[in-house]
């Protein structure tokens, strides 16, 4: 059965977990990812399963980059066949706009009759692309807009290198206080907390307590699979219609 996190935004939305899919082995349940080498028949009917949770004509998504590209959504494209981003925002009910993720945090938007959906991982949150897309959503005549951070890996599972909190204080020294030590010069990395910092000046900006490495059962997560060694992965869609 599809069980979505929701959160207070008052349009449809979801933080979709495993459950609820077609998808087998690796993949089960709810596998949305059409790059990751699962059966494509398989990846879409979970996709149409999502619509249909959500009352959509359509589901959208993109190819995710980790860049800050934003896509303005006026027209239908065909299923899988986006453009290369890491966010959409539209003002048109009806269509969903979907984000897979399997660590990096999901962020869903809301405000004034536009809605916004992004994959933030730690380079595209460097990069700008939670501003773009309040930006984009500005320019659609959106207010007051409201955030909510999906599941994501959470700091006591995101054990990162220097290099990473480098590339994070470089950009803004502000955020110091989201890293926290770790093990033989190595640190502990809120990338929810980062997001949460980047959307400041928000109406709000909400954070579901949910941890995708911690968490096997509900999610898939990128770093645990590598710290298994590698092997096939799926990924949850998070999506949001007007």
């Amino acid at each position: 059965m599809i069980d979505p996190i929701v959160s207070a935004l008052p349009v449809r939305h979801g933080f979709f977990t495993r459950a609820g899919g077609v998808s087998t082995g690796s993949y089960a349940s709810l596998n949305a990812s059409t790059s990751g080498g699962d059966d494509p028949a398989h990846v879409a009917e979970n996709r149409a399963r999502i619509a249909r949770h959500l009352g959509a004509a359509t589901l959208l998504g993109v190819t995710q980059v980790h860049g800050a590209a934003v896509i303005t959504v006026t027209e239908l494209w065909a299923a899988g066949a986006g453009a290369q981003a890491d966010a959409m925002v539209t003002n048109r009910p009806g269509l969903a706009l979907g984000i897979v993720t399997a660590d990096c945090a999901p962020v869903l938007l809301y405000g004034g009759g536009a809605i916004g959906a992004v994959h933030a991982g730690w380079r595209g949150a460097v990069l700008g692309v939670l501003e773009a897309t309040a930006a984009a959503m500005r320019a659609l005549g959106a207010a007051d807009i409201t955030a909510v951070i999906g599941p994501c890996i959470r700091q006591p599972s995101y054990e990162v290198g220097p290099d990473l909190r480098d590339a994070v204080l470089g950009h803004n020294g502000m955020h110091s206080g989201l890293f926290a030590p770790g093990q033989a010069g190595r640190w502990q990395f809120d990338l929810a907390g980062y997001c949460a910092a980047r959307l400041m000046g928000l109406a709000a900006v909400i954070t579901v307590d949910a941890d995708t490495y911690a968490d096997p059962a509900r999610f898939w997560s990128h770093r645990r699979r590598t710290l298994a060694g590698g092997g096939p992965i799926g990924h949850q869609l998070s999506a949001i219609v007007l």
